[in-house]
C-alpha cells in the first residue's frame, strides 16, 4: 500500500511539475495518460492509446477534424502534390489475378514495353499471383524511391512463355484533370477530379489547347470531385471571374475574416459556362460552384453538392503524424454558408447522402426543402438560391435508377466488366488497333454486340450473381455502354473512357443542351431580355 502511495504521490509531483500552467482539463488528461501507463494491469501500447485520444477528442468537434498517421500523411502529400514515385501502371486484382489496366503515358513500365492486360506473376521474386494480397501490399511492392530497380514477371497471352522486366522506378505524376477535349466545334469540357499543387496549372494548358481548338464555351465537370486544396479552387474561380470579384472568404473564432479577390485577367472570363455537380462534389468544388452561382458567371448543372464548408488547418505533430483541424468556415461571395448542419452526430452526418436518397431528393427537386431563412439572392441577377447545405443547381437532373440496379452494382463490385474488357482487347488487340486507329473511329464505328453483353451475363452467372428477375432491357443496355467505355479506356487512355461514358450521361447531355441553347442559357441565367 505504501508504495502505491507513494506512486501516487511521484505522479502528482511529476505532473505537477511539468503541468503547473496547463488548464484543468489538460491536467487531467495527462494525469489519466501517465496513470495508465505506469500502473495499468497490463502492458499498454502508449502510441495507440493517445492515437485513439486524439481521434476522439477531435471526433467531438466536427465531421472534418480529424487525426492522420504518418503513413497517411505520406498519401495525402503523394496525392495533393502531384505525384509519387513509382512504376507507373493502374492495376486491378480479380481473381487472385494482378491485371495491369494501364501504363502512364513515357512512365517507366511503358517504356520497357509494359502492357494493359499484362497478368503480374513476381514483384521481385515475391509471389502475386494466386496468393490474394491486398492493394496496400502490391503498392508497397512496387513503389520506391526514383532511382530504384523493380524486377517485374508477367504473363501475357500469345507468350508460351512468361516475361521479365527489369523497371527503373521514377516521379510518377498524379494528375487533376482527368478529360479535356471538345464536345461541339464551339464548346469544351474539361472534367477535374481533385483540387491539388498542380490543377490549376493543368487547368489552363487544357484551355489554351481548347481555345486553338474553337472552344467559345466551356463545361467544367465537378462530378465526384471531393475537393482539395482551398488556394487551389481559389486560383480555378479567378481565371473564370471578372478582376476584383470576391470568391470566397473565410472566417472564424481565432481567425478574422480573409476575402479572396479575384486579381486577374482570368483565361476563361467571357464565354457560356455550365458547371456540373453531384452529391460527392465537395469542399473546393463548392467554393467554385458557388462564386460562379453567386455571381450569375454560369449554370450548375446535376444534384445538390455535398456541403462541406469548413476549412481545416494542417497541425504538423513530431513523428510525422497530423492533425487537420477545422479552423474556420467558407462563405460565398452573396454570405452563404454551404456546410450541411452537424450537430446530430458523426454518424448521421456521415449518413446524410443515404437519407438524400431514401426521401427521393436524388430523383426528385421537389424532394428538396430549404427554410426561407436559407433564401438568398444572387449578386447580379438577384436569381434565388439557398446556403446551408450544399449547393442546389440551377437545373436539376435526377438520377437515373435504372442505371444503378442492385444486379448491376454487383457485376461491378465484383470485377467482371474489367475482366471481360481487359480479356477482349488482350484476345482482339491487333483487328482493334487496325480498324480503330483514332478515338473518334470507335465511337462512330465500334459496336457492342448482344453477343459480348451475353457474356457479360454468363460470366456473372458463373460468380453467382443474378438478378431478381429477368435482365431489363435498360441493365443490358447499360452493360453495353460499360463494355464500350472500359474497351476504350484499355485501347486509348482514361480519357477516352471520360468521352465515351459521357455520351450516355444524363446530365452531360443536359448541360450540351443548355450551352448550345441561347435561349435556355440565358433564361435560367436569369437575364432579362432586352
Amino acid at each position: 500500500m505504501k508504495k502505491i502511495l507513494f506512486l501516487w504521490i511521484a505522479i502528482g509531483v511529476t505532473l505537477s511539475a511539468t503541468a503547473q500552467k496547463q488548464s484543468e482539463a489538460n491536467r487531467k488528461l495527462s494525469l489519466s495518460e501517465f496513470a495508465i501507463s505506469s500502473l495499468y494491469v497490463d502492458s499498454v501500447d502508449e502510441t495507440k492509446l493517445v492515437e485513439d485520444a486524439i481521434r476522439g477528442m477531435l471526433q467531438e468537434l466536427d465531421p472534418h477534424s480529424t487525426y492522420m498517421t504518418p503513413e497517411e500523411v505520406k498519401e495525402l502529400n503523394e496525392t495533393m502534390q502531384g505525384n509519387f514515385e513509382g512504376i507507373g501502371i493502374q492495376f486491378e486484382m480479380y481473381k487472385d489475378t494482378l491485371y495491369v489496366i494501364q501504363t502512364v503515358p513515357g512512365g517507366p513500365s511503358e517504356k520497357v514495353g509494359l502492357l494493359a492486360g499484362d497478368r503480374i506473376l513476381t514483384v521481385n521474386d515475391t509471389l502475386i499471383a494466386g496468393v490474394g494480397r491486398s492493394n496496400t501490399e502490391i503498392m508497397n511492392l512496387i513503389r520506391g524511391k526514383k532511382g530504384t530497380t523493380v524486377v517485374i514477371t508477367v504473363l501475357r497471352r500469345g507468350q508460351t512463355e512468361p516475361m521479365t522486366f527489369k523497371i527503373i522506378r521514377d516521379q510518377i505524376p498524379i494528375h487533376s484533370l482527368d478529360a479535356a477535349y471538345m464536345a461541339t466545334p464551339n464548346t469544351g469540357y474539361i472534367r477535374l477530379n481533385r483540387f491539388g499543387a498542380t490543377t490549376h496549372q493543368e487547368f489552363v494548358e487544357a484551355v489554351k489547347k481548347l481555345k486553338k481548338q474553337g472552344m467559345k464555351n466551356l463545361i467544367l465537370d465537378l462530378q465526384g470531385n471531393g475537393g482539395g486544396y482551398l488556394n487551389s479552387s481559389i486560383e480555378i474561380a479567378d481565371e473564370l471571374l471578372d478582376d476584383k470579384k470576391l470568391i470566397v472568404y473565410t472566417q472564424g473564432r481565432k481567425m478574422p475574416r480573409e476575402d479572396a479577390i479575384a486579381t486577374k485577367e482570368g483565361i476563361f472570363q467571357k464565354g457560356k459556362l455550365v458547371v456540373l455537380v453531384e452529391g460527392s462534389s465537395a469542399s473546393a468544388s463548392e467554393i467554385v460552384s458557388g462564386a460562379i452561382q453567386d455571381w450569375d458567371r454560369g449554370i450548375i448543372v446535376g444534384r445538390r453538392t455535398f456541403g462541406k464548408g469548413l476549412v481545416q488547418r494542417p497541425v504538423p505533430l513530431p513523428d510525422g503524424s497530423m492533425i487537420r483541424l477545422t479552423v474556420s468556415r467558407y462563405y460565398t461571395p452573396s454570405g452563404r454558408s454551404i456546410q450541411r448542419p452537424y450537430t446530430d452526430g458523426v454518424d448521421q452526418y456521415n449518413q446524410d447522402l443515404i437519407e438524400r436518397y431514401n426521401r427521393g431528393e436524388l430523383t426528385n427537386a421537389d424532394s428538396i426543402h430549404f427554410p426561407d431563412s436559407l433564401k438568398v439572392s444572387t449578386l447580379l441577377n438577384q436569381r434565388t438560391v439557398y446556403g446551408g447545405g450544399g449547393i442546389m443547381p440551377d437545373y436539376f437532373v435526377p438520377l437515373d435508377t435504372t442505371r444503378f440496379t442492385k444486379y448491376l452494382g454487383q457485376v461491378v463490385a465484383a470485377g467482371i466488366l474489367n475482366s471481360y474488357c481487359t480479356d477482349y482487347i488482350d484476345r482482339n488487340r491487333a483487328e482493334i488497333q487496325t480498324h480503330y486507329k483514332t478515338l473518334d473511329r470507335y465511337i462512330e464505328s465500334f459496336t457492342v454486340s448482344d453477343a459480348m453483353v451475353n457474356e457479360v451475363i454468363a460470366a456473372a452467372e458463373k460468380e453467382k450473381i443474378t438478378p431478381s428477375g429477368a435482365i431489363t432491357d435498360q441493365e443490358k443496355a447499360t452493360i453495353r455502354d460499360w463494355i464500350k467505355s472500359l474497351l476504350a479506356r484499355d485501347l486509348f487512355n482514361y480519357e477516352a473512357y471520360i468521352q465515351v461514358s459521357n455520351l450516355s450521361s444524363d446530365t452531360y447531355q443536359k448541360a450540351l443542351e443548355i450551352i448550345e441553347n441561347d435561349e435556355l442559357y440565358n433564361q435560367l441565367l436569369g437575364v432579362q431580355k432586352k
